[in-house]
Formats: structure tokens, C-alpha cells, sequence
């Protein structure tokens, strides 16, 4: 069967998408791959398509049992022969999978990499006609990944033991060079094909709000959410407790998930998230690798993550299905200090020699002060993104919240001057000093360490009174962004570099633009209304029905992405109900004249109303 056949046959799409149709050729002419394509591209279909033309069993290795289960119930519901194997798995269950695919009764099979060493796994492959290893969320074999798993070490070693290699094809969505390095050198790809497609994931509204109470603010943006699904994420247990708490106190459903709790409650809490139990998942970033759970129209992240790479990755979670999805990140500085915090304390697990860990620890730092200058940025937040990448940014998206903005201009030249004239004298006494010291210093503070320190008689005291500390810390972060000052990353004190001699040198204008006091445009921040509510009220619920029957989540029936399709083009024969993005044949045999049913009694009812 030809790649397009199978696309249109078991998976509901007339055309690939950017990129997956060159993965797909090099896979099935035998050469490696490397595919860095962002969430919701369509990463599985690269190597689902060739695992279904391709004789023999796709081993696909991924590390969550929640996406496996989500990927594989999917490929069922598609027509598609598919397993996983996993510790969720009783001896009994695993024996029965061993047994099947044995007989060739799969075509795909999912394995943790905790199992690639098991001895029943490997007499088990030892058997098979294994033609493709698939290696979803590749990054994980690197240590200079967001999410290193030891685990991922055992890949290259399983792939070797085979009695015949097959095709390795590597998948992940965020990889900076070095990490796109690594998966090719400790997989061992042999001159892979690589794509990397772009970041951009233009459904998504990016934005970050700063406010002074984070629990006032994230509940108004959930009540404010138009259906769908929403993930919180928390960069501590104990913050992700007390905002579970808040929110459940004000009337949300909210569950919440991170790695401190039993197994049982942790699932339980996923599967009340993915079946609708509840709409709002509050969760450390143990959750939501993996998960494909199409309809989340909103990711708010209660606390500023460690870097860019996990920031994206977890707002990507958001949209999966294309529709327009809002991503809003609440920042406050302190969020920094728990940032460094986890850096300083993490790795340690990873069996890293000293040189390793601080190399990566200080690699931590400068990924943390990216992340720390997109949240304090005014420049489009999209091009911030897109330019960590490596990728061509525009100045302007006119979807993200520092595109729908009202921005002023502000000469900060004179204060500048002062800030810089304050590091520099405090230099000259043999001290030095972080923001907040600076800040104060300047602002003529008379708090015990300025007093007590002598440094109320610096030259530079008190010169900016009629300036807050907060604008002095902004103005501070704004110079450090422009490469006039450094922060020592182990102490946080701030020194001048040469950068900062030429501009006081050169007497230039400095620049700086700071958001006028007004509110965002709502159109930016507001979810588009349904064409036709009334109908698509009726599929949910039809949807849900199904699903309860059948025993699987919402999503893996239709994706509400396939749903507003089926209301724009309202099928009503089955060549038309082919024709809906996201149907395949086997759903239509399926479940084409239920929907069918439902377009018919919608437009009696239209019919009867207009007739009134």
C-alpha cells in the first residue's frame, strides 16, 4: 500500500504535513532518521505510516505508560494492530502480548526502555522480523536534554543485540544542536536523514502576565476559559497542593498530580483528566509527557519554568489539534530563586562526575537566564521563541501578549548612567552586589545592610529617589538582556562589562519600552466561538457516549479539531464523511452514520425554527 493510502485509510488525512512525507521515504529506502518536529506536527505518523507498509514489527520506544496506552487504544480505533509492553502490565497480560506478537497478530509494538533488557523481551525480539526502532522523545538520552532519563542509555545497546539492525528512527520536539548531536552519537544513527521542521506553532497565544496576587489571577483566567481542557503546572509539590486547594475552593474540578503521590492517586488523577472527569489538571512537570489528550485550550504555568526547552514543551501541550489554544505563563521574581534552587539541587541522581555536573549545572544557569529574559521581555514573545531555536523570528506576531499591547518608549539613558555608576563605585570599596542591593542603594533606602555597611555614603546613594526599586530591578534586567552588565551565576552580583565602558564612552541613547497601564485586547485573549454550538454541543455529546462505551478517552473517538471540520462540511453521505479531517475508514464504517444522524436531526431543527 502507498504512504498517501495509508494516510487517507487508517488516519483520516489526504496530505502529510511539513516534513513527515521526506521521514517517511527515508525510512522505508532503509536510512536513519532524526525528526525535530514541534507538538501536534505529527511525529507518530512518521513512523506509523512506514510501520504499516513495512513488513514485520515497528518497535516504537517510549517513556511514559500514559502515552502509550493513549497511542496505542488510538491506532486501534483506527484499524491498526497494536500493543505495548510496560510495568502497568500484569505477568499474565505481558505473557498475552509475548504470545501475540509471536503469532504476527501486531504491527506496532510500544515498549518502556526499562524493558529493553528484560529476558523475556529480548528472546522475544529474537523471534521477530523487527524492520524500524522507532525512539519517541529522543531527547531524553541526552544529558544535555530537559528531561535526561538513564534509561534512554539502554537503546543503543538493545538495537546492537538484534540478529539483524534495523532502521533507528529518532523523534522529539525541542533539541538545540548539542542535544540533536548526542541523539546521533549515543544512538549510534548511521548518517541519518534529518529534519528539523520549525518551532512555530502559530495556534498558539503566547503570553506572561505578572500579577500581585498569582491565585486572584490564575482563577479569573480559568473562569474565563470557554471549555476545553487546562493544565496548571507548578514548579513544586507543595505549590501545586495549595493551588489545587484554591481552585477547588472556588468551585473548579480540579485534580492534581505530581511524583509525591501513591500510583494509584496519580492515576486516578490522569484518568479523571483525559475521561472529563475533571477539566483542570493541576501538576508538576512529572505530567503530561506524551499525553495527547487533543482538546487542552489553555496551559498556564503558575510558576516560571527552569528553561525554554521545558516551557515549550509543556505549553505545546496546549492545541494539539491545531485549534487556537492560549498559553500564559504567571511570572514573579522569586520564581527565579526556586529555579536556581532546583538546578543546584538536581543531576545529583545521574552518576555525573564533579567536571560533568558543574558543566551542566552552569549550562542550567544560562537556560535559566533565557527563560528569565522571555518572561521580563517586550519584544514579540513568538520571536523570542523561535530565535532560542535557531529559528528566523518575526518582529511581530500579532498573537502573543507583547504584540497586543499598547507599548511606550522610554528614554532610560540618565538612569542607565546611575545604575551602572552604582555598580562601579560599589566595586570600588571592594564590594559587590546583586539587584536588589543595587536597587535600594539607589533608591536611598535605609534598610540595615546599607546603613550598617557604610554604603549610604557612596556617591551614588540615593540619586534615583523618586524612582521605585521594582523600575530600578526592571531597568536593571533590561541592561543585563542588552549585554551591559553580567550576573555571576553561583552569588547573582552584578558586574560591568565592556559593553558598559563603550556605552558610557559613547554617550549614546538608550531605549527601553514598558507597557502602558491597559488591558490586552480581548480578541487576543479569547478563545473564537463555535460556528455552530447547538451542533457541536450535540457531537460532544454523542462523542462522550461512544467513548463511555468503548471504555477510551473523548479524544480518541474524534478530536474536536475533526469535530468543527464534520459542522463546517455537514456530511451526509459516507464518500462525504471521508472527506472530514481526521476520518478514516475505519472510524467511518464506525461511527459515520451516528454523526450522520445527529447532522440530520440538527437541520430538522433549523429547518422547524426557521419555519416559525
Amino acid at each position: 500500500m502507498e504512504k498517501t493510502e495509508v494516510l487517507r485509510k487508517y488516519f483520516g488525512h489526504s496530505e502529510f504535513r511539513s516534513g513527515q512525507s521526506e521521514l517517511i521515504d527515508n525510512i522505508l529506502s532503509g536510512r536513519d532518521c532524526l525528526g525535530v518536529m514541534p507538538t501536534g506536527a505529527g511525529k507518530s505518523v512518521c513512523y506509523q505510516v512506514p510501520a504499516l507498509i513495512l513488513d514485520g514489527v515497528t518497535i516504537v520506544i517510549s517513556p511514559l505508560i500514559s502515552l502509550m496506552k493513549d497511542q496505542v487504544e488510538s491506532l486501534r480505533q483506527s484499524g491498526v494492530s497494536a500493543a505495548c509492553i510496560n510495568s502497568s502490565l500484569s505477568p499474565a497480560e505481558s505473557e498475552a502480548v509475548y504470545c501475540g506478537a509471536s503469532a504476527g497478530e501486531y504491527k506496532i509494538l510500544y515498549v518502556a526502555p526499562e524493558r529493553l533488557e528484560t529476558e523475556g523481551f529480548l528472546r522475544l525480539c529474537g523471534r521477530l522480523d523487527i524492520p524500524l526502532v522507532a525512539v519517541d522523545e529522543a531527547h531524553c538520552v541526552s544529558h544535555w536534554g530537559q528531561d535526561f532519563r538513564p534509561s534512554y542509555l539502554k537503546i543503543e545497546g538493545f538495537v546492537s543485540s538484534l540478529p539483524r539492525r534495523p532502521v533507528v528512527a529518532a523523534f522529539t520536539a525541542t533539541a538545540t544542536d548539542i542535544v540533536k548531536d548526542d541523539i546521533v552519537r549515543i544512538l549510534r544513527l548511521r548518517e541519518p536523514f534529518s529534519v528539523t521542521t520549525g518551532f512555530d506553532r502559530a495556534n498558539l497565544y503566547f503570553e506572561v502576565r505578572k500579577p500581585l496576587d498569582k491565585d486572584a489571577e490564575l482563577l479569573g483566567i480559568i473562569k474565563d476559559s470557554s471549555g476545553g481542557s487546562s493544565i496548571v503546572y507548578c514548579s513544586t509539590r507543595k505549590a501545586v497542593e495549595s493551588v489545587c486547594a484554591m481552585l477547588r475552593l472556588n468551585g473548579v474540578n480540579a485534580a492534581m498530580y505530581h511524583a509525591g503521590l501513591s500510583d494509584g492517586d496519580r492515576k486516578r488523577a490522569q484518568d479523571d483528566f483525559i475521561y472529563d472527569r475533571c477539566n483542570v489538571m493541576v501538576a508538576t512537570n512529572a505530567f503530561g509527557m506524551g499525553i495527547d489528550k487533543s482538546d487542552v485550550s489553555l496551559v498556564v504555568h503558575y510558576n516560571m519554568p527552569k528553561d525554554i526547552e521545558s516551557y515549550y514543551q509543556e505549553a505545546g501541550r496546549a492545541g494539539r489539534d491545531g485549534s487556537p489554544a492560549r498559553c500564559i505563563l504567571l511570572y514573579a521574581k522569586k520564581d527565579v530563586r526556586t529555579a536556581e534552587f532546583l538546578i543546584e539541587n538536581g543531576h545529583e541522581d545521574a552518576g555525573l562526575s564533579v567536571q560533568e555536573l558543574n558543566e551542566i549545572r552552569s549550562r542550567d544557569r544560562e537556560r535559566l537566564r533565557q527563560m528569565t529574559f522571555y518572561s521580563t521581555t517586550t519584544r514579540c514573545l513568538r520571536g523570542f521563541i523561535l530565535d532560542y531555536f535557531g529559528e528566523k523570528a518575526p518582529n511581530y506576531c500579532g498573537n502573543c501578549g507583547s504584540c497586543n499591547t499598547n507599548f511606550e518608549t522610554v528614554d532610560i539613558t540618565v538612569e542607565a548612567q546611575k545604575i551602572l555608576s552604582c555598580i562601579f563605585r560599589l566595586k570600588q570599596r571592594g564590594r559587590s552586589g546583586g539587584k536588589g542591593l543595587i536597587a535600594a542603594i539607589l533608591t536611598g533606602s535605609r534598610e540595615e545592610r546599607i546603613v550598617n555597611g557604610g554604603l549610604d555614603t557612596l556617591s551614588t546613594y540615593g540619586i534615583m529617589k523618586g524612582v521605585t526599586q521594582a523600575r530600578v530591578r526592571d531597568i536593571i534586567e533590561f541592561l543585563v538582556q542588552q549585554g551591559y552588565i553580567a550576573v555571576e551565576p553561583e552569588y547573582m552580583t552584578l558586574s560591568l562589562t565592556a559593553s558598559a565602558n563603550e556605552f558610557v564612552k559613547s554617550r549614546g541613547t538608550l531605549i527601553m519600552k514598558l507597557p502602558k497601564e491597559i488591558q490586552p485586547k480581548k480578541t487576543a485573549q479569547t478563545l473564537p466561538a463555535e460556528e455552530k454550538p447547538e451542533l457541536m454541543r450535540r457531537f460532544r455529546e454523542l462523542r462522550t457516549k461512544l467513548a463511555a462505551a468503548l471504555g477510551v478517552p473523548a479524544y480518541v473517538v474524534f478530536s474536536d479539531a475533526t469535530l468543527r471540520d464534520m459542522c463546517a462540511k455537514m456530511p451526509q453521505t459516507n464518500e462525504e464523511f471521508l472527506s472530514v479531517s481526521g476520518v478514516g475508514s475505519r472510524k467511518a464504517e464506525r461511527y459515520g452514520r451516528k454523526f450522520m444522524d445527529v447532522i440530520a436531526e440538527y437541520k430538522r431543527s433549523e429547518q422547524e425554527k426557521s419555519a416559525r
